[in-house]
């Protein structure tokens, strides 16, 4: 089940607002000591989401510190391990646990074990970021897999598998972005098997994935190529299994699991880039040519056929009809 929750400080009573929030974070992840430098008039934002077992919670709020210790853990243990995607507009996350310490700027993860001590902080700056919460059974790692050398430690958001979990956990904290329920279990399956594929890189051990996870996390890699790689007209399947280091025949055989092909995963991946660039009003007078080519079309001929093809009518029409409702969102 997917579903959503929020809690907001400013609804609350000025004197309530700390006492407020540090009942939200013992009822969302775990009992915590929290101390604040805004305590007397604290602000929080905070959305929560379920997606099945697995919780993911965009937050804003005022500079504060969050320390599990062991009397803590004692009172309540809920296997959790918890991860934050650190955004821009927060400060240097001070982060402790194992005796390893890091400081996590924005576009970085760090992870923690919530069964064990751990101290994090912002000292001035607000905290903005999403945080999820994993069981730690859930995760597709062997038994035997120590975490050690991977929590509290800065683990970069910008390439590899951090860059498919950042962008994965930025588009389902996007509200604007609408799941059903039927949609949990693909995306919590996603997540899961990111978080796996993030924490055996860290510790050097993607071998200790299951067969089916490394697939899949490869499907997901080569899927993020192309879609940072749709304006180059020379995206073919023989370029995408160059870059990946396979066969054209393997990279084939991947996809018809996925009950596609990749030359047609490319092509429904420019024109929806090309929708969405004709829908939005700050491109109304970007000429059809220069979207084309931004979305890899070679010759603005070719475009209008395969778009016509794809939507019923032409490009033209498409802007002019969408523009004139304002029926589409711009992502």
């Amino acid at each position: 089940m997917l579903t959503e929750g929020r809690f907001r400080t400013d609804a609350m009573p000025r004197s309530d607002r700390f006492a407020g929030w540090q009942q939200c974070m013992t009822d969302v992840v775990a009992p915590m000591e929290i101390t604040s430098p805004h305590a007397d008039d604290f602000w929080a934002d905070h959305r929560l989401l379920r997606i099945e077992d697995t919780l993911l919670w965009p937050t804003r709020l005022h500079a504060s510190r969050y320390r599990r210790t062991p009397r803590l853990i004692r009172q309540s243990d809920p296997g959790l391990l918890h991860m934050t995607l650190v955004l821009p507009g927060c400060g240097k996350m001070l982060v402790e646990q194992g005796g390893l310490r890091s400081a996590v700027e924005p576009h970085d993860l760090y992870v923690l074990d919530m069964s064990r001590p751990c101290d994090v902080r912002t000292d001035d700056e607000p905290i903005v970021g999403v945080g999820v919460d994993i069981p730690r059974s859930l995760l597709r790692l062997p038994m035997s897999t120590s975490l050690d050398h991977v929590l509290g430690r800065r683990l970069p958001g910008r390439h590899g598998f951090g860059a498919l979990l950042t962008q994965f956990i930025t588009q389902l904290a996007d509200p604007s972005d609408v799941y059903g329920p039927a949609d949990a279990p693909r995306l919590n399956r996603v997540l899961l098997d990111l978080a796996a594929g993030l924490l055996s890189r860290g510790l050097d051990r993607e071998t200790a994935l299951s067969p089916e996870t490394r697939t899949r996390n490869l499907v997901l890699t080569i899927r993020s190529f192309i879609g940072g790689n749709l304006h180059d007209p020379r995206l073919t399947p023989a370029a995408v299994a160059a870059a990946h280091h396979m066969s054209t025949r393997h990279l084939h055989r991947l996809f018809r699991r996925e009950g596609t092909t990749v030359a047609a995963l490319i092509r429904s991946q420019r024109l929806d880039r090309a929708r969405r660039d004709l829908a939005d009003p700050a491109l109304a007078h970007t000429p059809l040519h220069t979207i084309a080519a931004r979305c890899g079309f070679g010759a603005p001929a070719h475009f209008s056929r395969v778009f016509r093809a794809a939507h019923g009518m032409s490009p033209s029409d498409y802007r002019e009809v969408k523009l004139r409702e304002g029926a589409e969102p711009v992502r």
